[in-house]
């Protein structure tokens, strides 16, 4: 993790907020969003993709409605201004179709992803252990003449 102090997490947790913002994850998780609802405003997408966020980095609500703008140009989801009860008009969002597909794709995209980061986490680890315990294996000392003393 970066060596630095989160400032939302503290110490004591690893997150990824200082690795940079992932905005494409932001996608698979609206998808998956909407096909568990059915359809849901932006304001609740927005409440509910930080519970299930891929990443500590904090979600800016302006790219949460960027991707949903751009699905809806994709064709997996679609909108329709909602303008039943009290307070402004609102946007409600519905996964179509081509949206249960394209959350069928990012599925095995990540499954793959989440393979291949857990085959490196354990070579990483490996490789850690070894250097780790090659330095903690003392070392012949060279005395004052330059010859090694067991």
């Amino acid at each position: 993790m970066p060596s630095r102090t989160c400032p939302r997490h503290g110490k004591q947790h690893p997150c990824s907020c200082a690795m940079g913002n992932l905005y494409r994850f932001v996608e698979p998780v609206l998808l998956f969003l909407l096909q568990r609802k059915g359809r849901a405003h932006g304001y609740e997408l927005a409440t509910e993709v930080r519970k299930h966020a891929l990443t500590d980095a904090e979600i800016e609500v302006s790219a949460l409605y960027r991707t949903l703008r751009q699905l809806e140009q994709n064709a997996c989801v679609t909108s329709e201004w909602d303008v039943e009860g009290s307070g402004p008009a609102r946007r409600l969002y519905e996964l179509t179709p081509r949206g249960r597909e394209h959350l069928d794709e990012w599925l095995t995209v990540l499954a793959h992803m989440s393979q291949s980061m857990s085959r490196f986490v354990r070579e990483a680890r490996s490789q850690n252990e070894t250097i780790s315990a090659k330095s903690e294996t003392p070392r012949a000392r060279p005395d004052a003449s330059g010859i090694p003393i067991e």
